[in-house]
């Protein structure tokens, strides 16, 4: 191993740092004392995010498994350790399932599940002599049935089955697998439901109570799942939605 292989604060993976759940994610940890390592695509963003936090970066395209297994190895290999993952990619499709095309629906599962998909595998491989945290994201819309989300909701319903069997199968080996599953949160990837008033109403009106998540509502939960200080928590599914998915707002 070569770099910081002295590091003793917990050592995390962001995958989709330069998001808006993402980057707040790595805000959080890094003002924790947390090592980050920020891992996405190319952009300005990420660029900035990692002057900001004087954290390392990684160039990550995440329907690459082969990109994000060497990532993984990399951060490793840098810092003689790995505490944590989180999965923070997504992408969003409204469409129902007569309209959506094949190729837009292969999309959706490799940008959505495939990667989560990819990151337990890889995160598994490294995490297995000192244990671990994961973290997916998954949706409100793979609990409840909301219109026009066939396609989206049957790749964060795989998110869901995907961390409560890793769940169990990494349970021995002390790796901590969780997700979160959101309801409509105010991000870029989202700005074209909420920029609009009369959707951003109709959104609010389904969150029970009545306003849309912000990016530091999600990031608090998934910064907890990560904390070590959390160590007998696994195999759970947390909506982070306002109570979309299990309340209705009268």
């Amino acid at each position: 191993m070569t770099g910081d292989t002295q590091n003793e604060s917990p050592v995390h993976l962001i995958c989709g740092a330069s998001g808006g759940v993402g980057s707040e994610v790595c805000r959080r940890l890094a003002a924790s004392g947390a090592t980050v390592a920020l891992a996405s695509r190319p952009s300005d963003r990420l660029d900035e995010l990692a002057k900001q936090l004087g954290a390392p970066k990684w160039d990550l395209d995440i329907t690459e498994p082969d990109r994000i297994e060497s990532v993984v190895a990399q951060v490793v290999e840098r810092f003689g350790r790995l505490d944590g993952v989180a999965n923070c990619v997504g992408s969003l499709l409204l469409k129902p399932a007569h309209l959506t095309s094949f190729e837009e629906w292969e999309a959706i599962i490799r940008v959505n599940l495939t990667s989560a998909f990819a990151v337990v595998a890889s995160a598994a491989k490294v995490m297995r002599q000192r244990g671990g945290s994961i973290v997916l994201v998954s949706s409100a819309a793979a609990r409840i049935g909301l219109a026009n989300h066939e396609a989206i909701a049957a790749a964060k319903a795989g998110v869901i089955g995907l961390t409560l069997s890793a769940a169990a199968t990494y349970a021995s080996k002390r790796i901590r697998v969780n997700a979160v599953a959101p309801g409509l949160v105010r991000t870029p990837m989202t700005e074209r439901i909420w920029g609009n008033p009369k959707s951003a109403e109709a959104s609010e009106s389904m969150h029970a109570l009545g306003r849309l998540g912000e990016p530091s509502d999600v990031a608090s939960c998934i910064t907890w799942l990560l904390d070590p200080a959390n160590a007998w928590v696994t195999g759970q599914v947390i909506g982070v939605d306002g109570g979309l998915a299990s309340i209705c707002r009268r």
